[in-house]
């Protein structure tokens, strides 16, 4: 009791004296996912999550039930992400499978609430101090809010309070153990407490949890630096850092302050100048930071692939810089995607490009939760509205961010409608024709992302070309009538990327957003082939061709190859290889020789800035 009446001085103390300022305005604000529907690609993998993945797992044994028994000492399951993930998903789908599943885990996971506010299964004596349990709770304090966010579910939002109250007391009482047990960082310990308390915050508009966040957690002020390796504390621990810079930045939202946005701008500049995300959009190497480029075993882990597309959904919306979705676009294509089982049914931990790939073991843990849980905000990351700009005379409008077979209703001011309709077989190509009708004629802006692969667009409105459009945005504000329509063309050139650090001197092949690469136990012979040896022959390069490998209507390439030892090029290649999208199981390796690592055809990596920029 001591305890609580403690924290509620404190609760008190702040609410007093401390009020939230006035909101950073984004450049971009995402549409509700209930109005967007996905098809294509993104829809597959969408689809497959939910009625694969979802609806196949046991909640009630594997998630559920720890928390009944409350019996364990340690270890963690990612109950609260389920959660988030289950009504996140079936508020864009609708689907009455997945809703009805949902309410039986959300009301299970209530039952279990202790009279303190505790939700867990540690025994008494474990709680809080020990690893993972004040994680666990955060995100479960994060999915119960969600479902009250989406659904209006007073239970959970009463459950989550609760257990937000519960965590607050437990963490600041006095002699309060320091989290991590000595050998991680307090901010890896607590993953997700930072964005629990926030979403609290913006539900309930009680300043306590903002608070929390910024005067004893003190989220403002961490600057932690960019840690290589895993050593020590395990400072850099990719995904808990990019958390952190996450919820850096939901407190920008709220009380801007340019200091809010030093890490995140840091982790860019890693990313993108010190050689820290590799070809695949992922990042990290045994789940920390690391600029070597290698590609084995413990590479671009799920958990941090998810935390970078969600970080740069927020930072798109809060700076508008293009490169920000042309990464996000590289980590789902590649990296996420090849998180997944061809059937959905399994996920990753790491994504290795060099060597054999292996599935986690079970359904619970952080990244098959965590991949879950980005997959449902796919349809978020499609289309952002923006506002007009009385500085620059920007007009209202709608941006297109990623590509893909959809259509989306945006309300742009009173009395005022669009609806929007993509219709492509991107990534395949790039052609994009969106329809474009308004509830009534009426002038407004379609911005659209242009990647940074493409030299050299062109739009069209009906039928009539508008311009080239370059690595970007290009803007169309004109007067809309239903009917009205654009059609994007995004030429896709086959690319032989280079390397960097451990891959110098090799080369990645990539068409557009996609990264192809090779299955050995499908080629004739490779049996006993270093395949770091073989050399490409650039000019050989074929296709792209139709090909069910990876996904349907998915697409595959050939090109020739010189196997280990060979005179190349005096000799013609003694290899015909055939190259499937990065997803594919199988795959094995995707970096080659070739026998001038100079030739200027051969291209840089679009999304890498030289560390002058």
């Amino acid at each position: 009791m001591t305890v609580f009446r403690s924290a509620v001085s404190y609760f008190v103390l702040f609410s007093l004296f401390h009020l939230p300022q006035i909101h950073a305005e984004e450049v971009y604000t995402p549409l509700d996912v209930r109005s967007v529907k996905v098809q294509g690609l993104l829809g597959q993998r969408i689809e497959m999550t939910i009625n694969n993945n979802l609806l196949a797992l046991d909640a009630d044994k594997d998630f559920l039930q720890p928390f009944r028994d409350r019996n364990r000492k340690g270890g963690y399951i990612g109950l609260g992400k389920l959660i988030d993930a289950m009504v996140r998903l079936a508020t864009y789908s609708g689907n009455e499978k997945l809703l009805e599943l949902k309410k039986h885990v959300v009301a299970e996971t209530i039952k279990t609430q202790q009279a303190d506010g505790y939700i867990g299964m540690l025994v008494p004596e474990m709680r809080v101090t020990k690893l993972w349990d004040v994680h666990e709770m955060s995100y479960l304090v994060l999915g119960l809010t969600t479902d009250y966010e989406f659904y209006g579910e007073k239970d959970s939002l009463q459950a989550a309070k609760k257990l937000g109250n519960y965590l607050i007391a437990r963490l600041s009482a006095d002699q309060q153990p320091k989290q991590g047990e000595g050998f991680i960082t307090e901010h890896m310990a607590m993953t997700g407490i930072g964005s629990a308390m926030l979403a609290l915050y913006e539900q309930t508009d009680d300043v306590r949890y903002l608070n929390f966040c910024t005067d004893f957690l003190h989220i403002p002020e961490w600057d932690y630096p960019i840690v290589l390796g895993r050593w020590g504390e395990i400072g850099g621990h990719a995904y808990t850092y990019i958390s952190r810079c996450l919820a850096q930045l939901r407190i920008y939202q709220i009380q801007p302050d340019e200091k809010l946005l030093m890490r995140s701008h840091a982790v860019f500049d890693f990313l993108t100048k010190q050689d820290g995300l590799v070809i695949t959009g992922a990042c990290g190497d045994h789940e920390c930071w690391h600029d070597t480029q290698s590609g084995t075993h413990n590479v671009g882990e799920t958990c941090a692939t998810a935390y970078l597309i969600r970080w740069l959904d927020c930072l798109i919306r809060l700076e508008g810089d293009h490169r920000q979705g042309d990464m996000m676009e590289r980590s789902i294509y590649n990296a996420l995607f090849a998180a997944q089982s061809l059937d959905g049914r399994k996920i990753r931990y790491y994504i290795p490009f060099d060597g054999q790939r292996e599935y986690h073991k079970g359904d619970t843990y952080c990244c098959p939760s965590n991949y879950r849980r980005i997959i449902a905000e796919l349809p978020g990351l499609i289309y952002y509205l923006f506002s007009p700009d009385e500085k620059t005379k920007t007009s209202k409008g709608v941006m297109i961010n990623l590509y893909c077979d959809s259509s989306a209703e945006v309300s742009l001011e009173k009395e005022l409608s669009v609806k929007l309709r993509q219709e492509t077989d991107y990534p395949n190509s790039g052609k994009v024709v969106i329809h474009v009708s308004p509830s009534k004629p009426a002038s407004f802006a379609v911005r659209l992302r242009i990647p940074s692969w493409c030299s050299q667009g062109e739009v069209f409105v009906n039928a009539n070309k508008q311009g080239t459009a370059q690595a970007g945005f290009y803007t169309v504000t004109r007067k809309w009538n239903a009917g009205d329509t654009i059609t994007l063309s995004l030429p896709m050139q086959w690319r032989l990327v280079r390397g960097r650090k451990a891959q110098a001197g090799r080369v990645a092949v990539m068409r557009g957003p996609l990264l192809f690469c090779l299955d050995p136990s499908s080629q004739k012979g490779l049996d006993n082939t270093d395949l770091r040896l073989i050399t490409l022959d650039p000019s050989s390069l074929e296709g792209p061709f139709a090909d069910d490998t990876v996904r349907p209507n998915g697409l595959a390439c050939k090109i020739r190859a010189w196997g280990a030892g060979a005179w190349y090029p005096q000799t013609k290649p003694n290899l015909e290889l055939k190259l499937t999208e990065f997803p594919d199981p199988k795959g094995k390796h995707l970096y080659f020789l070739v026998p001038n690592p100079e030739d200027p055809k051969l291209v840089s990596d679009e999304l890498i800035q030289p560390a002058n920029q």
